[in-house]
Order: C-alpha cells, then structure tokens, then sequence
C-alpha cells in the first residue's frame, strides 16, 4: 500500500509528505534504468561467506574487533574532524565489505536533496530497515567526479554524504548510530577513463557487518 510506509519512523512529520515527494518525483523524472531495485540492494548488502564463529582465525576476530573499534570512534566525531587517515582506513575496510553504488542526483554545488534523488532514497531506506540487516552498521560515502579542486570536492562529498544520513534516519526507523556518513571527494573516482563522468557522483553504502 502507498498510503502507509511501514518503514517510516515518526518523527513529526507526516508519512504522506515523504509519498508526497516520492509521487512528485515519479510524476517529473523517470528512474534511470539500472537503479537497483529495494531486493537487488538488500541482497548486495547481505553479509557475503561463513558466518564468523569458531572457526574464524585469532586474526580475523583481532581484524573485526579493530575495525569495529574504528568504525564506533567515527560515529562520535564531527564529520569536519575526520583525518586523512580516517578516510584511508574506512576505505580499507568497504573495500572487503558488502557494498552497493547509487546515482544520488543533487544540482550543482548542492547538497539539498530534491525530488529527483527521493525515489533512490526511499528505496535505499527501506531496504536498510528490513529485518535482515538488522543490527547493522553502515558507511554512507559520499564521492564526487574530478570537477574543482580537492578541497572543494571533499567539502561537498561530505555534505551530501550527511545529507543522505539526514533523510534516512528522518524518515526510516535507522538510529545515528548506524550510518557512519562519510566524504572522499574525488579520490575515489568509480570511471577513471572519465574523471567528469555522472557515475562517479555517487553515494556508496557499506554493511560494515558490525553487530
């Protein structure tokens, strides 16, 4: 049913705004064609191989401990105050994690989520909400294409990454505490034979797989 988002904690704001937006953009622009499906991004964010147990090496269980000691520390600092080696150690870890790619439209030199990128949202946050990932943490990574310099591209990376985090935990029953929003400006471009290329404007989604 359309009238009534399951999913949609309440904050406030009325659930019929959220579908209000979502109408809106279904009305105005069409979903590009290979944005994943609510079931295609649960999947890919589902915890690949053996579950770990008593099987897992004493370096595995030190590795996962470190990582989520890591990541923990992050959720408490301001996004501002997070280093270069912050950055170099997230990318370490979602390099080994379930992940997924979204095309997160926002205008130019924007951060503000418009009626384009609501569709993508709303899949995404009810997805992160199903029952099967819960308990999960996430890394919400913002990244940009190569237009600009370093710095601005880092600045804006972080703010739609926050932007994102805000629309999830606004509208989805997702606490804080589970979306660890992050910015890697242009340094990790997904097309490097085309720097200026769209799909490298993306927000990444990582299952940290922390419990």
């Amino acid at each position: 049913m359309i009238g009534r988002c399951s999913t949609c904690a309440d904050r406030g704001k009325p659930v019929a705004l959220l579908w209000g937006l979502v109408l809106l953009a279904a009305g105005n622009f069409a979903l590009a064609g290979d944005q994943p499906t609510e079931q295609q991004i649960l999947e890919a964010l589902k915890a690949r191989g053996p579950a770990r147990g008593a099987h897992d090496s004493a370096i595995d269980r030190d590795r996962s401990a470190d990582e989520r000691r890591l990541i923990e520390a992050l959720l408490k600092k301001k996004p501002r105050t997070i280093t270069i080696e912050d950055r170099r150690q997230v990318a370490h870890i979602v390099s080994h994690k379930p992940s997924i790619d979204l095309e997160v439209t926002f205008e130019f030199n924007s951060a503000v989520i418009g009626p384009q990128a609501v569709p993508t949202l709303v899949t995404l946050g009810r997805a992160l909400a199903n029952a099967e990932l819960a308990g999960a943490t996430f890394v919400v990574a913002g990244h940009t294409d190569a237009a600009g310099n370093d710095n601005y591209n880092q600045l804006l990376s972080e703010r739609r990454a926050e932007a994102v985090k805000s629309f999830l935990t606004e509208h989805f029953k997702l606490s804080p505490d589970q979306l660890l929003a992050i910015g890697f400006g242009k340094t990790q471009l997904k097309n490097t034979v085309d720097p200026f290329a769209g799909e490298n404007r993306r927000v990444q989604i990582v299952n940290t797989e922390l419990k």
